[in-house]
């Protein structure tokens, strides 16, 4: 038997430093010999990257950037480094996840009989209620700018059980080929956080290249753990879900999903819970922000 492909797995760290170390200490019990783990501080505030640093001495790689640069910015000097390295496989992994021992290894084997693949993502759990699913990879409507995860909330009754393809990987964990990163490119860092991951699989896919779910591989989300506040995520998701229907369809889908995040999603959000009125401000400076600006080009390297 020839030597396992090798994959360097990125995890962002931004000032979260109990879960990073929790969501490492998983990956050393990982059985996967040809991993590498590269930890990319995202700017944070305290001494995260030198404790890192010191605790997993010899098991990670620690990148400092001097700021947040957001997610996408920070995945793509991970991807960087590891493309340089030239390895086989690039796993995106969020700080605030657990994984299982043979998650990486069912992800990989998965990979190996796939062609045209953009990327896998394993069956995602909710931490605190670990037989709930959070996501098998998602589904994206390009005319209504929503994208869904599937399964979602659901009791895993084992209604997921085989492997399936997605609209994209959903990533809190998506494993990518080194290969479709040289065809598709980086993550667009003009969304800084959220949609990135839709974005870069609608562009695999306009290019050929799938996305799939990979029932056999299993982690554990701590799903909004590394959330920014509220007005914080308020706007850049709405501000992302257009500018991802800007960047990626034509006009008429892009006046038709500015029209339901206007008049539909926008108002159902607030009216199914009306402590969000306190919210209103951030959603409509993500519809004003598309008055003034244009997309900007994604970085290919």
């Amino acid at each position: 038997m020839g030597n396992p492909p090798t994959v360097a797995v990125i995890i962002l760290n931004w000032n979260g430093l109990a879960d990073t170390r929790e969501c490492l200490q998983s990956l050393q019990a990982a059985r996967y010999s040809a991993m590498r783990v590269i930890v990319v501080d995202n700017g944070s505030k305290g001494d995260d990257a030198t404790t890192l640093e010191r605790e997993f001495s010899g098991f990670i790689d620690v990148l400092r950037l001097p700021e947040n640069l957001g997610f996408a910015a920070g995945a793509n000097a991970g991807i960087r480094r590891a493309l340089e390295a030239h390895t086989d496989f690039v796993l995106l992994l969020n700080n605030d996840t657990v994984v299982a021992p043979e998650f990486l290894r069912a992800l990989v084997d998965a990979a190996s009989d796939i062609p045209n693949l953009a990327a896998l993502c394993p069956r995602t759990h909710f931490y605190d209620r670990p037989r709930t699913i959070y996501s098998t990879g998602g589904e994206v409507s390009i005319w209504r700018g929503v994208a869904t995860q599937v399964g979602r909330g659901q009791e895993d009754t084992g209604q997921f059980e085989r492997l399936e393809r997605r609209g994209y990987a959903d990533g809190v964990c998506m494993l990518i080929p080194a290969a479709a990163l040289t065809t598709v490119g980086l993550l667009d860092e003009q969304y800084f956080a959220y949609w990135e991951e839709t974005d870069w699989c609608v562009r695999a896919a306009e290019r050929g290249l799938h996305c799939y779910y990979v029932p056999q591989s299993h982690i554990w989300h701590k799903a909004a753990r590394s959330q920014a506040p509220d007005a914080s995520f308020d706007y850049l998701y709405r501000r992302n879900a257009l500018l991802f229907v800007r960047k990626r369809g034509t006009l008429p889908q892009a006046v038709t999903a500015f029209l339901m995040h206007a008049f539909v999603y926008a108002p159902l959000y607030f009216l199914r819970n009306p402590k969000r009125l306190t919210r209103i401000v951030p959603a409509l400076r993500a519809l004003i922000w598309h008055t003034r600006n244009q997309p900007r080009e994604r970085p290919l390297h």
